[in-house]
């Protein structure tokens, strides 16, 4: 399910919201080619990152979870924590073992260096399997992004903390802690139909970092980003916001008032990397992901159909087709998707052909659009992969 990377990115020397999501969103979509059907785990890591959530990725085991977040990390770059949690798991596995010198004078320090405390992108799998002591500690880090244990006290730099489960917890104890994670992903095993395609990616080299931005990578992007998010201006969308909000507890999809407010953070994500700095009704496909549960998320995109017929996303292109389901955000996925295979097909050696993927891409949009409703970036794609297939 890997393929090699693309070559490195430019992240741009002075603020501008639009030059960083391009830059932040080439990343992302580097980071998904190859991993068949998880795209929108990858782009739903970047939009959490920059909005300073935490993300819940829910499905069974050997679906690409982990290396979908693996890839995403190695892509923005910055210091990168992983770990599998077990009943038996020891906080300091996690936070660090006990500083011996610091004991000899009497007092309780911990060695965070190399561990999560420390890290800016951490993927925990199995997190409801942490102990009452390590899911106490992770609380505090995840909320606050400060580490306490001992005399130790630690701003924490995390950016986005990406939980993985098998499956949603039934006790109610660890309701708490599940609700430090805004955004869930649901994910299922690839598909029949593209059983193909995840073979021909599995034999595939293994991706890459393209090793961009110096030690932070593009994390610096992403922080410009975040702090653009802050100041975005949601005047326009609240409005909209309210009433898909009413919406989705009308039709009995669980929004507590703090996940509703959290939920602006989403938005004014999801605008500045689609390269604005006001949210319009565009971004609301992000609110499907914080519905709790997969049957919850299905009720909460149809329940929103209407109010989000014309929400896309230039960076996070599969994601906001998947949780919007809108023509306008499959028209930007099969004009990035076009774009990609027509660069990747003039790049091949003689002997090489991609036509059946070229083909596949124009049948695509041939059922999806009418000649007369394609928009004109699409059309124009459109009339290239024609030209390009066409018998020479």
């Amino acid at each position: 399910m890997t393929e090699t990377s693309t070559a490195p990115t430019t992240v741009p020397a002075t603020p501008d919201p639009a030059a960083d999501s391009e830059v932040v969103g080439a990343a992302v979509a580097a980071a998904g080619r190859g991993l068949i059907d998880r795209e929108t785990v990858a782009e739903v890591v970047a939009l959490c990152a920059v909005a300073g959530e935490h993300l819940l990725v829910v499905g069974a085991p050997g679906t690409a979870k982990s290396e979908a977040v693996r890839r995403v990390a190695g892509q923005l770059g910055g210091r990168y924590f992983e770990y599998l949690l077990g009943r038996f798991t020891e906080p300091n596995e996690l936070f660090g073992p006990v500083d011996l010198r610091s004991l000899r004078e009497g007092r309780v320090e911990f060695e965070t260096a190399g561990m999560l405390p420390e890290a800016e992108i951490a993927f925990l799998d199995e997190v409801f399997l942490g102990s009452t002591a390590v899911l106490n500690t992770l609380l505090g880090l995840l909320n606050e992004r400060v580490f306490r244990r001992g005399r130790t006290v630690l701003d924490s730099p995390l950016r986005v903390c990406v939980g993985a489960a098998n499956h949603l917890p039934d006790d109610p104890a660890l309701a708490a802690f599940a609700d430090r994670f805004l955004a869930r992903v649901f994910v299922e095993p690839v598909a029949d139909a593209r059983l193909e395609e995840l073979l021909e990616a599995g034999r595939r080299p293994a991706v890459t970092s393209t090793g961009t931005g110096g030690p932070g990578g593009l994390l610096a992007a992403v922080d410009r980003l975040a702090a653009a998010a802050r100041a975005c201006d949601l005047d326009e969308v609240t409005p909209l916001l309210g009433t898909a909000l009413r919406r989705l507890r009308g039709a009995g999809v669980p929004v507590s008032d703090r996940r509703a407010v959290r939920s602006q953070k989403l938005v004014a994500s999801a605008a500045v990397l689609d390269g604005r700095t006001t949210a319009s009704a565009r971004d609301l496909w992000v609110l499907p992901l914080i519905a709790p549960t997969a049957d919850t998320q299905a009720l909460a995109r149809d329940t929103l159909a209407d109010l989000v017929e014309k929400a896309a996303n230039r960076s996070l292109v599969h994601a906001a087709e998947e949780l919007s389901r809108s023509t306008a955000a499959r028209a930007e996925r099969l004009t990035r998707t076009g774009t990609a295979l027509l660069a990747e097909h003039r790049t091949l050696p003689d002997g090489r052909d991609s036509r059946l993927r070229l083909e596949a891409a124009l049948r695509e949009i041939d059922a999806g659009f009418e000649p007369a409703d394609l928009p004109a970036a699409l059309a124009g794609i459109r009339a290239e992969l024609v030209a390009t297939v066409a018998p020479s």
